[in-house]
């Protein structure tokens, strides 16, 4: 579908950077104050799984003046995600590399001092574990969405191990790539596809940021490693996830959509019900919804979103 509408224009101008990450450079949008405050820590922004960095633009261009005045925002592109690419073919992810690479992220960019933590879905959860292995190294945090999984039983691990070596041969014989676009405003239209919510403007800024066009054919493609779709060989266990909220010392925000994203997504396997179980475990925690809102809540109400951040964050 092609449209007259005109791509979202940024109300705040960031720039592009990248930094050395675990062997790798790491893709880094930066929204820098001109005149920045030191008494204010670094926010840091984590996005979720298929995202990119670019994906926070909305939620930073509704912050108010009084709150981004002096405050240098940050938010980078997970590894195999956006223009974070490792240096050599990737054929599988790891959880616990994202938590190392937040780790040497943050030990660059604010060294010494703890930071503010932001993270949406993927992001919410490696920020979940981080926080809690590094209570030190978080101020306040603030999780949009990012629920965790339902416990799997150890007994299911050798039938895990055994569809991750499948999903690998699969990878290996051409499949599990991802589907190439005709140009940006099918991008558009896939991205309107996953959330109805999304208008059209913001649909087509999005579109230039979560893909590209492929100089040898001119299709464009997700700017995500396929291999992100493989299976993780390591089955999840609640008991390690809860070890880690447990853990948490940082007053916590767990900010979840009016739309039920676990009722969808797990059919009664995970509810809110039992999430909400494990967030009273944070020793510091309360819990807001967001009306009119799914899953990318950050995208479908961004003041709304954006306020219940500044207030939570409040004064250093």
């Amino acid at each position: 579908m092609t449209s007259d509408t005109q791509p979202y224009q940024p109300r705040r101008a960031c720039c592009s950077e990248m930094l050395p990450v675990r062997g790798m450079q790491y893709h880094l949008r930066r929204w820098q104050p001109a005149q920045p405050d030191p008494e204010l820590p670094l926010l840091v922004l984590a996005h979720g799984w298929m995202d990119v960095a670019a994906s926070w633009q909305f939620v930073v261009d509704a912050f108010s003046q009084a709150f981004a005045q002096g405050r240098t925002i940050v938010a980078h592109d997970w590894r195999g995600f956006g223009l974070s690419r490792p240096a050599a073919p990737c054929d599988s992810y790891y959880f616990t590399d994202y938590l190392a690479d937040l780790d040497m992220l943050l030990e660059q960019l604010s060294p010494g001092r703890p930071v503010d933590l932001v993270g949406h879905s993927m992001g919410g959860n490696v920020s979940s574990w981080y926080a809690g292995a590094r209570p030190g190294r978080i101020r306040r945090f603030v999780n949009l969405e990012g629920f965790g999984m339902p416990d799997v039983p150890a007994e299911r691990t050798p039938r895990r191990l055994a569809q991750w070596m499948d999903e690998l041969r699969t990878q290996r014989e051409g499949g599990m790539g991802l589907a190439p676009y005709a140009g940006v405003e099918a991008v558009a239209d896939r991205l309107q596809k996953t959330n109805r919510r999304l208008p059209r403007d913001k649909a087509l800024w999005l579109a230039h940021h979560w893909a590209a066009p492929d100089r040898a054919d001119g299709l464009w493609r997700i700017l995500g490693d396929a291999s992100h779709k493989i299976v993780n060989p390591y089955i999840y266990r609640a008991d390690e996830a809860t070890a880690c909220l447990r853990a948490i010392t940082a007053p916590m925000l767990a900010v979840e959509a009016s739309d039920d994203s676990l009722g969808q997504w797990y059919k009664g396997r995970y509810t809110l019900e039992q999430y909400h179980e494990r967030m009273q475990l944070v020793p510091q925690c309360r819990i807001a919804v967001v009306q009119d809102a799914g899953h990318m809540l950050h995208h479908d109400q961004p003041r709304a979103v954006a306020q219940l951040i500044e207030e939570f964050l409040g004064a250093p």
